[in-house]
């Protein structure tokens, strides 16, 4: 299958990894395409490679026609005694015009290079988009994960609560101990903290939400299954080698550095231009006649010429070949840039393929020991109806299912978070790839298109307007989240009917 066709099942695919969410959701989609829109990143990041297109026709410029004028008023103060047609104001208006016709290669590598770097402008806005969706991703995935781990807090919590009254009343007719009662507080507290440290995550996960997506996150979809991930590293590395963003921009400034090379030399290379002129020079009345010689001398001439300029540069101090060592060393670090992005593209790839396959394991794990602890817990009540566990032996078997749910919900988050941050590294996580809709796509050859033969020393594209929105007036986070019911965690820890309720104790009457 072709990777735009591969990638696109990736928000299409009605697959779940989690169990069902309520209508009317907020999905995965709805939040990439927010962030793709209005994130000042991603436009910040548009911007930027905007003002890279412009170095193409600022560097062609060089090598075409220009042409200007000039205009003097000139008053003499003090004219020579001896000149009797030194006149004592004049006027001049000149025009000039150049045609470069050979400048070494300058223009020629100036022009090459700032093409490279346009691509490798594009290559590294496809880096920004992939960056940014995969934030987008796990902050998405984050308050899924710390809306679940609240829950089941709440829910301990609230049956502990329920658990300390009940093994109070029974205190007081002597069916507990005091050291009962006390391990019942000491869970409780601990759930209690247990709880606030999830709420503090949860608003921690909301926020991080609004700031990459630009909205609060209401009630959020189950996101859709990640398809056709790489079976090994090997061929997660092979793609993320053809296509990474990262290692094809860093190799497009190292082309663009070579073509440097090519400028520097040039500014010690003969240049030829083709230049002519014209002037006009009036002295607005003030030459006189000479006494006794010829009258009618002329107030104003003109002048027009044309020719060859030839720069031969013979001494320049040893600039033009500091230039050139610099471009060269320049060169040098674009190469082994290349080979430090690769590193790091393999590295990327390599760790996320391993977290990901780590983390599916990890679910596989959990959801067994989750039904195990489940039937743990169950039996571990029937024991104690029999009076051969005890409440500590409930509170340690809810505890352990309480720890494997959270394991479970962490686990999914992190296998999703991995296996789309693998297809970033494969670059194969970016607008065009996950056929985002909600609008026209940002389109970077456009604005190219559209300057790059631009020659009119007039025009502009007007004064910049915010796109992306701000947060401020954004709500600050809570750690609400909908209640969850667990039937067999949502019951009394200690099930064994009283000798006496607590009401008809003797200290109570």
């Amino acid at each position: 299958m072709a990777r735009a066709a591969l990638l696109r099942s990736l928000l299409l695919s009605v697959a779940l990894t989690y169990s069902a969410a309520p209508l009317h959701a907020e999905t995965l989609r709805e939040a990439l395409v927010k962030a793709y829109n209005t994130n000042p990143t991603i436009t910040a990041q548009r911007a930027t490679l905007r003002a890279t297109d412009e170095n193409v026709p600022i560097a062609r410029a060089a090598g075409l026609p220009s042409a200007n004028a000039t205009g003097d008023l000139t008053e003499f103060l003090v004219t020579g005694q001896n000149n009797f047609l030194a006149p004592p104001r004049q006027g001049v208006a000149r025009a000039n015009v150049s045609v470069p016709l050979y400048q070494g290669g300058q223009v020629r590598n100036s022009v090459a290079a700032a093409k490279t770097r346009v691509e490798g402008g594009r290559a590294t806005l496809r880096s920004t988009e992939a960056d940014l969706f995969t934030n987008v991703v796990a902050a998405y995935m984050d308050v899924i994960r710390d809306e679940a781990i609240v829950g089941l807090n709440t829910q301990n919590v609230r049956v502990l609560d329920v658990n300390l009254q009940a093994s109070r009343d029974r205190f007081q007719v002597g069916d507990l101990t005091r050291t009962d009662v006390a391990q019942s507080e000491a869970r409780l507290a601990l759930a209690r903290a247990q709880l606030q440290s999830a709420q503090a995550n949860l608003i921690s996960s909301r926020e991080s939400y609004i700031q990459f997506v630009g909205t609060p996150p209401g009630t959020l979809d189950t996101p859709p299954t990640l398809p056709h991930l790489p079976d090994s590293p090997a061929s997660a590395v092979t793609v993320a080698i053809d296509n990474n963003p990262v290692l094809i921009a860093a190799a497009k400034e190292r082309d663009a550095s070579r073509y440097d090379v090519g400028v520097a030399r040039a500014s010690r290379l003969p240049q030829i231009s083709a230049v002519g002129g014209a002037s006009y020079t009036n002295y607005l009345g003030s030459i006189a006649s000479v006494p006794g010689g010829v009258n009618g001398i002329p107030n104003a001439n003109k002048a027009v010429q044309a020719g060859l300029s030839l720069t031969l540069p013979l001494f320049q101090g040893g600039r033009p070949a500091a230039q050139v060592r610099q471009a060269e060393a320049y060169q040098s670090r674009a190469i082994e840039n290349v080979t430090a992005t690769e590193r790091n593209v393999i590295a990327q790839a390599r760790s996320a393929f391993a977290i990901w396959r780590s983390s599916e394991q990890v679910i596989q794990s959990s959801e067994t020991a989750v039904n195990a602890n489940k039937l743990s817990l169950e039996g571990v009540r029937a024991e104690n109806s029999v009076g051969t566990r005890t409440i500590l032996d409930i509170l340690n078997a809810e505890q352990e299912l309480l720890n494997s749910q959270v394991t479970l919900v962490t686990a999914r988050r992190d296998a999703y978070v991995a296996g789309f941050a693998l297809l970033a590294a494969m670059g194969q996580a970016e607008a065009r790839d996950l056929g985002l809709d909600g609008g026209v796509l940002y389109d970077p050859v456009a604005n190219y298109n559209r300057v790059r033969h631009k020659i009119w020393d007039f025009g502009g594209d007007g004064e910049p307007v915010p796109v992306a929105t701000r947060t401020a007036q954004s709500p600050a986070q809570n750690a609400t989240v909908q209640a969850q019911y667990d039937p067999l965690l949502d019951t009394p820890v200690d099930r064994n009917p009283a000798l006496t309720t607590g009401k008809d104790a003797p200290s109570r009457q």
